[in-house]
């Protein structure tokens, strides 16, 4: 029988947390390190407690100043994400657990997409879906890094049928045969019946229902300032949020430190600790691990899971 592949650890922006999260990682992991592999910069690999492999990207001279993003290191964030997606589609890797990096600090050399989940899509092809795992709420987005404005007209039957594919798969994945899924509404009261918004009535309930054969537990638009409550008392599994900050708001408010950033619907596992890369802070040591911890410990999941459905 084969060893099972490893699970790529892409290093981030370098001046970010990332480098020294993952170090203190596979310092407090041993047993598990060898069934990683680390891509970032060479000079920094050196550095890294023993334990899997390591794939240099970037120039072998460059080294970065914590606290302190260039060019140069965002171009080294890029790199380890390009060589970390091939090597999933070579068979090189099982999946990814991607450090945090800087969108504007990548928008700068040129990087043409919103964020990692995109870039991730356009190289393995499928249909992204941002889902998060927290310690104690899931929750799935229908839409993310787009304006406010633009997300009533691509709330269609297509678009709500997917996020409630990926809540049904994350569930699954956490052991839950029998998934509950509340929506979020997307007007204040879910509408109230047409009074704050037509939306819910006309348009998302309808697909909702057409839905319910597929996926049982999924629920009709709930008002989103209750639904979360709910969620937290054990009424429902996971929330699909209609938009970004309807759903991150208050997964970081309940799960700031805890939380996985997943992407769902690709052909390769991805996850990401759900923090940014916390510039102020690089190098001093104080910055927590358990969200990427948390991230490693889904991938594994996920990939557990794949292999479980064939």
């Amino acid at each position: 029988m084969s060893a099972p592949l490893p699970l790529a650890f892409t290093c981030g922006d370098p001046a970010g947390v990332g480098p020294e999260i993952i170090a203190r990682w596979l310092a407090e992991h041993p047993a598990e390190a060898a069934g990683v592999a680390v891509v970032g910069p060479s000079r920094w690999l050196a550095t890294l407690p023993p334990g899997g492999l390591r794939v240099a990207v970037g120039m072998e001279e460059f080294a970065a100043v914590p606290g302190r993003p260039t060019g140069e290191g965002a171009l080294v964030a890029w790199a380890a994400m390009e060589r970390a997606a091939a090597g999933c589609r070579e068979g090189e890797f099982a999946g990814v657990v991607t450090g945090p990096v800087s969108k504007a600090e990548l928008a700068r050399i040129g990087y043409p997409y919103p964020g990692q989940t995109e870039f991730f899509a356009a190289r393995w092809g499928g249909e992204p879906v941002m889902a998060f795992c927290g310690g104690k709420l899931r929750v799935v987005l229908a839409t993310w890094h787009i304006p406010l404005h633009e997300v009533p007209r691509r709330l269609g039957p297509h678009l709500l049928r997917r996020a409630a594919a990926a809540a049904d798969t994350l569930c699954r994945a956490e052991g839950i045969s029998a998934p509950r899924i509340g929506v979020c509404g997307l007007n204040p009261h879910a509408g109230e019946e047409g009074l704050l918004g037509h939306e819910e009535r006309d348009l998302i309930d309808p697909a909702l229902d057409h839905l319910r054969a597929e996926f049982p537990g999924l629920s009709r638009c709930q008002p989103g300032d209750t639904l979360f409550a709910r969620a937290l008392r054990g009424e429902f599994d996971v929330v699909i949020a209609l938009y970004h900050d309807q759903g991150l708001a208050p997964l970081k408010l309940i799960d700031f430190d805890e939380a996985v950033n997943v992407t769902l619907g690709l052909p390769h596992v991805r996850t990401s600790p759900d923090h940014g890369t916390a510039f102020g802070i690089a190098g001093q040591g104080s910055a927590r691990i358990t969200s990427f911890a948390n991230a490693v410990t889904v991938a594994r999941r996920l990939l557990a899971g794949r292999a479980a459905a064939g």
